[in-house]
């Protein structure tokens, strides 16, 4: 496999889109930018990286507690141990997460013999992140978007609150 086939994998997905320094994704309101290239041993190393805001961002009118959103971080980043649960991607390396600044970045790395299943798992990674994020929003907070969205979404399309 050629780095020239993940990217073909990606511009074919129609998920994701082209950028400067890999390709976005575009069925999330957080930023995901994912990146392929190819191993000595003619695999496709990919790169997905996952910003999103921390609870403090994106709660209304009131500051969240630093043991709240450090305790919320800490669920964050132990939940996301299982990212790879859902994937076909089996040769992977532990999620980084790190907090800085009002964001947090999750980082997954992982190589696939096939293109399709590696741009195919950039997605449910992806996806996973931000079912996890909607999971982890504590309730009795007024939430800005993204979060309100998201957890009005997942309100609606599951019958019933979280």
């Amino acid at each position: 496999m050629t780095s020239e086939s993940a990217e073909r994998a990606f511009e074919r997905h129609d998920a994701f889109t082209p950028a400067d320094d890999g390709y976005d994704l575009t069925t999330t309101p957080f930023d995901v930018r994912a990146t392929a290239t190819t191993t000595d041993d003619d695999r496709a190393a990919f790169e997905v990286t996952v910003r999103l805001p921390t609870l403090d961002t994106v709660v209304a009118d009131e500051a969240v507690p630093p043991v709240v959103e450090d305790g919320w971080y800490d669920t964050l980043a132990l939940r996301l141990a299982d990212s790879f649960d859902p994937t076909k991607t089996v040769d992977h390396e532990e999620p980084a997460v790190e907090r800085r600044a009002g964001t947090v970045a999750v980082t997954f790395s992982y190589r696939s013999g096939r293109a399709k299943t590696g741009v195919e798992d950039a997605k449910v990674l992806a996806e996973f992140v931000e079912g996890t994020y909607v999971q982890g929003l504590i309730p009795g907070y007024d939430y800005e978007e993204p979060a309100g969205d998201l957890l009005a979404t997942a309100t609606n399309g599951g019958g019933g609150g979280l």
